[in-house]
């Protein structure tokens, strides 16, 4: 393989984002185990992570695709392949549908119908809804949990056929967990927000109380989502106490960032918020077990 088609391979790659797909993955793995999937199908369970992880790279080649214009706007985005000229819109548009659609197909033929139209859903409401509205309203962040929240659902409707209570609390928990995250990085990176004209809540209300605010509702209402499962008779009490301690640590770093708004406790709530979601589903998962 020669220089430039490597090059060109590992530009198609980051459209998909495989680093950031991984967690999404992870937690339609998360959705599986607590849905009692059977962990030694292999087959099912490789489908349906086949599948989750070709749909969500859709997606987010999808999203490269429309914001292509505001990512050549900010320092930290516009070296990606689009912006930077490395690959046409209609590329990367053609390599979106090709994901996406395989994904969709995988999940439908080789898991069930309900996995690939949670799927789907999953896939319109983040490229169709959340991302056209980032450019529009700071409320985008709250829509855009939504899509983000629904990969365990992916998972519970690949093991079970059906959306039960458990895919709900999972789904719950997902979403509050990416608003303290991504209020996060809004702040971590307002400059860029606002240098491409996006109404981000930091950009909008730059004095960043609102944002510190918000983050540390959202991360105290996670508490209560986190302990539902045991509440529910998802999980014993040794989840129980793991993610009360875990969340309490959680809304304890929300809460220096509120007091300080300085970028290194957004970071640090930042890579709290990445570590957070892995351990809770291992102490779910192990739980179970």
């Amino acid at each position: 393989m020669t220089i430039g088609v490597r090059s060109r391979a590992t530009d198609y790659v980051a459209l998909a984002k495989p680093r950031l797909n991984l967690l999404v993955v992870v937690s339609a793995v998360a959705g599986y185990a607590m849905a009692h999937g059977d962990t030694t199908d292999f087959a099912a369970l490789g489908w349906m992570v086949v599948g989750t992880g070709l749909v969500s790279g859709g997606a987010s080649a999808i999203n490269q695709v429309i914001e292509r214009e505001t990512d050549g706007l900010m320092r930290r985005t516009r070296q990606r392949p689009l912006p930077d000229g490395r690959l046409t819109a209609v590329e990367a548009l053609a390599f979106a549908g090709i994901l996406s659609v395989s994904g969709l197909f995988v999940l439908a033929a080789g898991v069930n119908l309900l996995s690939a139209v949670v799927a789907l859903a999953t896939l319109a409401s983040y490229a169709v809804v959340y991302t056209p509205l980032k450019k529009r309203t700071s409320f985008a962040t709250v829509i855009g949990a939504i899509p983000g929240a629904l990969p365990p659902v992916i998972g519970w409707a690949a093991a079970a056929d059906a959306l039960s209570q458990g895919a709900w609390v999972l789904f719950g928990i997902v979403f509050l967990w990416q608003l303290p995250h991504f209020l996060a990085i809004a702040w971590i990176y307002r400059e860029d927000y606002a240098r491409a004209g996006l109404p981000m809540l930091p950009v909008i209300e730059p004095d960043g109380r609102s944002t510190a605010r918000q983050a540390v509702v959202y991360t105290a209402a996670l508490l209560p989502l986190a302990l539902a499962p045991t509440l529910v008779g998802m999980s014993g009490t040794a989840y129980f106490t793991g993610a009360l301690i875990l969340t309490l640590m959680f809304l304890g770093i929300s809460m220096r960032f509120a007091m300080t708004r300085a970028v290194r406790d957004a970071r640090r709530l930042f890579f709290t918020s990445i570590i957070y979601l892995p351990v809770l589903w291992a102490l779910m998962i192990v739980d179970r077990v």
